[in-house]
């Protein structure tokens, strides 16, 4: 569902899914014909299909997209039609990949530099490319595409040319994460029939082998390890989203950890710092009510950053607008995509935090109350088509 557009079709942007962790019954999403509007950013997939940010599937014809201080703050990229979504920046920090249907109601792939005006085009299909992401050594980019008639992980040079299929079949893959060697892809897919979003393992080649190694949502590799970060949900109640670890022990899955919960929150699209000390993450009270098409809190969603044991959590952004699909820059920035301008587009903040002064975690809770600003901003809001969860029995 929001590097990185569906945690919960399309992401950040997006793909057609299915509900979280929990079974649930599959379904189909509409495609949008008519131009997404400011308040509700739609994305046109080939198919029919489209994928939220939190994997879910929608009951009705629309499936909403969202692929991730005041001095700090910068913007990068300026769509005022469509959005740019789902940010990846290269080893050296100096240009960003990201889908967009600044030009197509179905995203495509850009690349920009992170300071220039410029942007080039890397992919150019009928079908949707999303939630695109950097190989460790920048030449090559993972990403997900419906170009085939289903969701499936493809690969293209970061000069352009012809891209490669990686994995194909019945099953909805999205949003890639490369190992640090650069030679294997970690994703999220939903098998056909399935209930429950998997997390598998494919060699980084054409049709490369493919092992199960769990279930949940947007998985991202560790840069410096064995390890990956995904969002899972909880299985009865309010089934919010969480954020989980598990480590690979001669290739298998071990060690399965949450970091990170709230009784009244849902946690998404988790993403690592260079180093792996730290993850950034959107957080959200929004959910339905305990039945399809229940309607939707109030609440926006804001980037927060933690060490990578789920102590010293602060949030990042101001609460006054959504932002989602966090990822760290090597000099440790924080880029997301923001809806602050009146589009989605990708913004950046330095993470000056109780992380460095010392000073203790601000409550969760906090996620959605904007802080004190000396104006008010209007800005566009999700609209409560976007997270839809089929009954659950608590």
């Amino acid at each position: 569902m929001s590097k990185r557009m569906l945690g919960m079709v399309a992401i950040p942007l997006v793909l057609s899914i299915l509900s979280a962790c929990a079974p649930a019954r599959t379904e189909k999403v509409e495609t949008v014909a008519e131009e997404p509007s400011t308040t509700s950013r739609f994305l046109a997939a080939a198919r029919e299909q489209n994928i939220n940010l939190f994997g879910e599937v929608d009951g009705g014809p629309n499936s909403t997209y969202f692929t991730r201080s005041a001095g700090s703050l910068q913007q990068h990229s300026f769509a005022d039609i469509g959005s740019d979504l789902d940010p990846d920046l290269d080893a050296q920090g100096r240009r960003f990949v990201f889908a967009s249907t600044r030009h197509n109601r179905a995203a495509d792939l850009y690349i920009k530099s992170v300071d220039g005006v410029a942007v080039t085009q890397l992919t150019s299909d009928p079908g949707a490319d999303i939630h695109p992401v950097w190989s460790p050594d920048d030449t090559r980019v993972a990403f997900a595409s419906n170009r085939g008639g289903t969701w499936d992980i493809w690969m293209i040079s970061a000069d352009g040319g012809q891209p490669v299929q990686v994995t194909s079949g019945p099953a909805e893959d999205v949003h890639p994460s490369w190992s640090p060697d650069g030679t294997q892809l970690v994703f999220c897919s939903l098998q056909a029939n399935g209930g429950q979003w998997e997390l598998w393992i494919a060699d980084a080649v054409a049709s490369g082998r493919k092992r199960f190694v769990g279930y949940g949502l947007f998985p991202e590799w560790s840069p410096t390890g064995p390890t990956i970060a995904y969002q899972r949900a909880r299985e009865r109640g309010s089934r919010w989203f969480s954020i989980w670890t598990l480590t690979l022990v001669d290739g298998e899955p071990r060690y399965p950890t949450e970091l990170a919960a709230s009784a009244d929150h849902a946690m998404i699209l988790p993403t690592w710092s260079p180093d792996g000390n730290r993850v950034a993450f959107a957080a959200t009270d929004r959910t339905p009510l305990d039945r399809p098409g229940g309607s939707i809190g109030s609440g926006l969603f804001d980037i927060w950053v933690m060490n990578r044991d789920g102590s010293g959590k602060f949030r990042l952004t101001d609460g006054h607008t959504a932002s989602f699909s966090p990822v760290f820059a090597p000099n440790g920035r924080v880029y997301f995509t923001s809806s602050r301008g009146g589009s989605e587009n990708v913004w950046s903040q330095v993470p000056a935090s109780p992380l460095l002064s010392g000073a203790g975690e601000e409550k969760l809770t906090e996620v959605s109350q904007p802080m004190a600003s000396p104006r008010t901003e209007q800005r566009a809001r999700p609209t409560s088509s976007m997270i839809i969860i089929p009954d659950e029995e608590n």
